[in-house]
């Protein structure tokens, strides 16, 4: 199933898809959503930020990077951060690229959308706690990385986190999910969670375990090299397999 959220005359309000147009309902993220009886056309819809989370963690260091050859001989413990739940914005919505502070790089990966409130959660069950997936881009000054190593300064910019353009809750493998960055029509980047060092499920389990999650919460689960650098005027678009494309274009 496809969950998503519309904007509307009457203010954002979740839909699943039909296979022709958006259902809307009363709750998008019940086992079973209760439909309200109004469709909106595919090209009519206006697609938002599929979630809106209260907790936006992103993972860092991933255990290793085995495309750094002084992270494989130096690997670091899987660790995470927060990013403003601010910075989220939905498909189309721009990019604001910061002037003055360098390289600002997008990192398209696959994001986790959480349930349920994870009290319980393990490695064994940690899928159960998982709504759907949806795409991610971790935008980043990564040049603010050098006087800023909690990545307060480079992460935290206007629309810095496009998420969408929808929750797919009936993904085949989140851990083998191919990834495709294209930017101004060119592919710049292919990769995949295959290529995380750190599963999509220890990940989850390595968040839960330090803070509680509810429903909506994201986890972005890396970059498995799939940071590219951009300008303004470009429009970016990432591809996740089994879920979809998210666009948008970088002011």
């Amino acid at each position: 199933m496809r969950i998503a959220r519309l904007e509307t005359a009457d203010g954002p309000q979740d839909a699943v898809w039909t296979g022709d147009a958006w259902a809307l309902v009363e709750d998008g993220s019940a086992e079973r959503p209760v439909h309200t009886g109004v469709s909106v056309p595919a090209a009519e819809a206006r697609l938002l930020a599929p979630c809106e989370p209260q907790v936006l963690v992103g993972i860092a260091h991933n255990k290793t990077n085995p495309f750094n050859r002084g992270n494989r001989e130096h690997p670091l413990p899987i660790q995470a951060w927060h990013k403003s739940v601010r910075s989220v914005v939905g498909p189309g919505e721009a990019i604001h690229a910061r002037r003055g502070v360098g390289t600002v790089n997008i990192e398209g990966e696959l994001a986790v959308v959480i349930s349920r409130e994870t009290e319980g959660l393990t490695l064994e069950n940690a899928f159960d706690y998982v709504l759907g997936y949806t795409v991610v881009n971790d935008v980043t000054n990564p040049d603010r990385n050098a006087v800023d190593e909690k990545t307060f300064q480079g992460k935290g910019g206007y629309g810095y986190t496009p998420l969408g353009p929808w929750i797919e809750t009936e993904l085949d493998d989140p851990e083998h999910v191919a990834t495709t960055v294209i930017i101004n029509g060119v592919v710049r980047a292919e990769s995949g969670s295959f290529n995380l060092p750190s599963t999509v499920a220890e990940s989850i389990v390595y968040v839960a375990q330090w803070i509680p999650l509810g429903r909506g919460d994201v986890i972005m689960s890396g970059a498995p090299s799939t940071s590219v650098a951009v300008n303004p005027g470009d429009t970016v678009e990432i591809t996740l397999a089994g879920i979809g494309t998210l666009t948008n274009p970088v002011v």
